[in-house]
């Protein structure tokens, strides 16, 4: 499932919505790194629709042109749940792809789960990784000359000591 495609069922998870609302919180989330165009948004809510995950709703217009109202479906909101629940691979690894499944984490009922969610990204978060190896190795921050490599590697380093700390905390309350 795409990341478009979760994003969508979780802000529809809040209640119905017009397609321009869904863009509108999409491009909020994850807008900053990338624009969603009509022609990613709405071939995944048809998408989602054939897949019984989304119905629209006609409602009149401005004009001649309708509005649709999108709601999730009971199959929808089950799938969205199995997706965050089974989140791993780029979903964990991938930094915007986990901000989305942590949007919508909260909407799994079971804290057991929720948990076994970060459990997989601080597993992916202490292992060892570096944007810059020599062979096998990861380079570290101290070894960097170069000053814009090595603030990279310690930006990184300190962005994924808070994020560790911070997932530790919440599995340990």
């Amino acid at each position: 499932m795409s990341i478009v495609d979760v994003m969508v069922l979780g802000f529809l998870a809040e209640g119905r919505q017009h397609g321009y609302e869904l863009r509108r919180k999409i491009e909020q989330l994850h807008g900053h790194t990338r624009r969603i165009s009509d022609g990613t948004l709405y071939p995944a809510i048809d998408r989602l629709e054939r897949n019984g995950y989304v119905a629209k709703e006609a409602a009149p217009g401005r004009g001649r042109a309708g509005r649709h109202t999108l709601t999730l479906t009971d199959v929808g909101r089950r799938h969205l749940l199995d997706v965050l629940r089974a989140a791993d691979g780029h979903d964990i690894t991938d930094a915007t792809r986990f901000f989305v499944v942590l949007t919508f984490l909260s909407l799994l009922p079971d804290r057991a789960d929720q948990h076994a969610v970060l459990r997989r990204r601080l597993t992916f978060l202490e292992t060892p990784a570096s944007f810059f190896y020599d062979g096998n190795r990861p380079i570290r921050a101290e070894e960097v000359v170069d000053p814009y490599r090595r603030g990279l590697l310690l930006t990184a380093r300190a962005t994924s000591a808070a994020e560790k700390a911070w997932i530790r905390e919440e599995i340990d309350s």
